[in-house]
């Protein structure tokens, strides 16, 4: 059977990395592994009639990287979590690997965290307020 595209994890696969980006092994902290296929993006061909340069199908690219659209995907999974930051983990032919850093901001012992209590802003991901975002947009 196929794993599933978002996969909870026990613990980070490259723990170093991980610790860097601010993972702490602790209640309220999780952390995913993300599937996103390679290549650009894949925009549905119209079903009616009309000219073919028209269609606007080729040559489309999301203005997002590969792991904004990963982390972005991890929120949706989890809607009580807030993304903290997400690292690149693997890639095989068709499909690119990232662990994505998730924290409760409701959680007493995050809340009590002086490094992870900051995280406050709802919807983060969404808004480009990650390190994959803020790059993407061209502020780092």
């Amino acid at each position: 059977m196929k794993e599933p595209s978002v996969v909870r994890l026990r613990k980070p696969t490259k723990l170093k990395r991980a610790r860097a980006l601010g993972y702490k092994a602790k209640q309220g902290v999780i952390v995913v592994r993300v599937r996103v296929r390679k290549g650009g993006r894949r925009k549905p061909r119209p079903s009616r009639g009309r000219k073919p340069s028209k269609m606007g199908v080729l040559k489309f690219t999301p203005r997002k990287s590969l792991q904004w659209i990963a982390e972005e995907r991890a929120a949706r999974k989890y809607p009580n979590l807030e993304v903290l930051n997400s690292y690149w983990v693997d890639s095989d032919g068709r499909n690119e690997y990232f662990e994505v850093i998730l924290i409760d901001p409701h959680h007493p012992v995050i809340k009590s965290d002086p490094q992870l209590s900051r995280i406050k802003a709802r919807g983060r991901v969404f808004r480009g307020l990650t390190a994959a975002g803020r790059k993407a947009r061209g502020l780092l």
